[in-house]
């Protein structure tokens, strides 16, 4: 099968299914325009768990899989990263909730396992991202981790009884996080070993359970991306999505005195109200210093409680973008990422998902949203046309 790309739709607001239509039809059918006029355009799809309450509930799939095929729209994979309103005024904490201990996790993945296969065409394998278990702090408890395994293994198995009645493979993929129960490679490696493989069938788990690799989020620890790779390649655990997406970039290591100061004031305007910003400082040792959301490391900045070291900050900014002002973006390790993956033909979903364009500062805003994205897509297939070569 074909390399898949599109945009995640989570960028748009609204979290019911009119309003997911509704903006569809305003936002990505201007993008085809711009990008796939002649073809289908892939989109990751964002369904809330309202929008897909309703789409079963009302036994609306089949009429909304006919009206994106009019359209021309491939929903290849689906966001089922957030459960709620993901644009209400303050997010935060709150996009990590239920997490995959509570039955409502189970029940909305298995939701969307339903509508994916549902609004699919023939032949076309899918891929749902989800949360990396919870936010990592107050610690999972034993059970809590045991009862986060069980409830992912029934969603293998929903997936797997799918594909024996109907051939259609779809596969779940876990996505790390800064901050979350599983943050770093290492740790879905670990909860593989240690939690899944013990609860369910190793084959059908490794099939239908895999990773949602999110550069941004790879970057913002500081991890190697080719390292992660090769890790997970290493552990038997597939790239089932890669999330195309650019962290904030500041290099306090290489500015002077004054330079620290207005990067740290140009940081200082993405630190907004509805999103979690983590922040990491690098360490020579390799040691980062992590901070839940900017505004803290911003304040431990000025106090003098942090070096001049470079930081990196979970802030989704557009891709085609390498540096403004004295701040860069993490776009070297897409281009890294993308290196590594060019031998690996089983990984073919690629979705970009910048999803903060509404609280951008205003200098790095598009006028029109479907601009934004489109540029966004032309640079990817501009880096994918030069490996291809």
């Amino acid at each position: 099968m074909k390399r898949r790309i599109g945009y995640c739709t989570n960028v748009h607001a609204g979290a019911d299914l009119e309003a997911t239509q509704a903006n569809l039809s305003r936002h990505a059918l201007a993008v085809k325009a711009s990008v796939r006029p002649d073809s289908p355009m892939g989109v990751g799809l964002w369904l809330s768990a309202d929008a897909a309450n309703s789409l079963v509930g009302q036994n609306r799939v089949g009429e909304f899989s006919t009206w994106l095929n009019q359209q021309g729209l491939l929903p290849f994979t689906l966001n089922g990263f957030p459960y709620g309103d993901f644009h209400q005024p303050v997010v935060k904490h709150a996009v990590y909730l239920p997490t995959w201990w509570d039955s409502e996790r189970l029940v909305y993945t298995q939701q969307l396992i339903s509508i994916l296969h549902g609004i699919l065409p023939p032949d076309e394998e899918g891929s749902i991202s989800t949360l990396p278990i919870a936010w990592g702090s107050p610690t999972p408890s034993e059970s809590q981790l045991q009862q986060a395994a069980a409830n992912l293994v029934d969603a293998v198995e929903s997936m797997a009884r799918l594909e024996a009645e109907s051939g259609r493979l779809i596969y779940l993929c876990v996505e790390p996080e800064p901050g979350c129960v599983i943050q770093f490679s290492q740790d879905i490696i670990n909860f593989f070993d240690r939690y899944l493989l013990a609860a369910g069938n190793e084959h059908l788990i490794r099939r239908h359970l895999r990773v949602c690799h999110d550069v941004c989020h790879a970057a913002v620890m500081f991890e190697d991306q080719a390292a992660v790779i090769d890790a997970f390649d290493g552990a038997g655990i597939g790239i089932g999505k890669v999330q195309v997406s650019a962290a904030v970039h500041a290099p306090f290591d290489e500015l002077s005195s004054s330079g620290c100061e207005t990067a740290l004031q140009q940081l200082q305007s993405f630190a907004e109200d509805r999103y979690l910003h983590q922040t990491s400082v690098d360490d020579p040792n390799g040691q980062a210093t992590f901070f839940d959301d900017l505004p803290a490391a911003i304040d431990a900045a000025r106090a003098g409680a942090i070096g001049n070291r470079a930081w990196r900050v979970h802030f989704h900014v557009p891709i085609f973008l390498a540096k403004f002002g004295l701040l860069r973006t993490s776009q070297p390790q897409i281009i890294d990422c993308l290196s590594a993956l060019r031998a690996k033909a089983d990984v073919k979903h690629y979705e970009v998902e910048t999803y903060a364009w509404d609280v951008l500062p205003d200098t790095l805003r598009k006028s029109e949203l479907a601009d934004g994205v489109a540029s966004e897509i032309r640079w990817l297939d501009e880096q994918f046309a030069a490996l291809d070569g």
